[in-house]
C-alpha cells in the first residue's frame, strides 16, 4: 500500500512540476554534480572565514580572504552567501543627539534623587528621547508619579 502511495506522490509531482515521470525519477537519482560539490566546500570555507571574523564580513572582504583557496569570484561568493542567508552584521556608529555645550538655562533637580512620596500627585518623574524614523526625529515624553 505504501509503494502505491509513494508512486502516486511522484507521478503528481512530476505532473506539478511539468516533467516525465521517468526524468524525475531520474533526477532523485542522479549525482550531484561538480559544481554542486564545488560550491559545497567553497560554502564550508565562507563560514569559516565569516565565523573566524565575528560575522563581520561581508561577500568582498569575504571573496578577498578566499583568494588564497582558488580565487572564486565576488558574485559567486555572493550568491552563495545569499542562498544560505550568511549577512554581515552591521552596526551603525554612534551619533549623539543631545548638545551639552550651551548658554541656555537648565531647570533645577528639585526631586534631588528622593524618589519616595508620602501622598499622590506631590511628585512626578520626566524624561524625553528621541527616535529616528525614516519620516524624521519623533519626540518621546513619558511622565510617571512616584507615590
Amino acid at each position: 500500500m505504501e509503494a502505491h502511495r509513494s508512486k502516486f506522490r511522484v507521478a503528481k509531482m512530476a505532473e506539478v512540476l511539468k516533467v516525465s515521470r521517468s526524468g524525475f525519477y531520474a533526477y532523485l537519482n542522479r549525482p550531484k554534480s561538480n559544481r554542486t560539490l564545488e560550491n559545497e566546500r567553497l560554502l564550508e570555507k565562507i563560514k569559516k572565514v565569516y565565523k573566524k571574523k565575528r560575522g563581520i564580513y561581508g561577500y568582498p572582504r569575504i571573496t578577498d580572504e578566499l583568494k588564497n583557496y582558488g580565487a572564486p569570484s565576488r558574485n559567486r561568493v555572493y550568491r552563495i552567501m545569499r542562498e544560505n542567508g550568511i549577512r554581515s552584521k552591521t552596526v551603525k556608529k554612534y551619533k549623539a543627539t543631545t548638545n551639552s555645550n550651551h548658554n541656555l538655562p537648565v531647570a533645577e533637580n528639585v526631586l534631588n534623587r528622593e524618589f519616595t512620596a508620602d501622598k499622590p500627585n506631590k511628585k512626578w518623574l520626566s524624561d524625553i528621547t528621541y527616535v529616528a524614523t525614516d519620516e524624521g526625529w519623533l519626540y518621546l515624553a513619558g511622565v510617571l508619579p512616584i507615590y
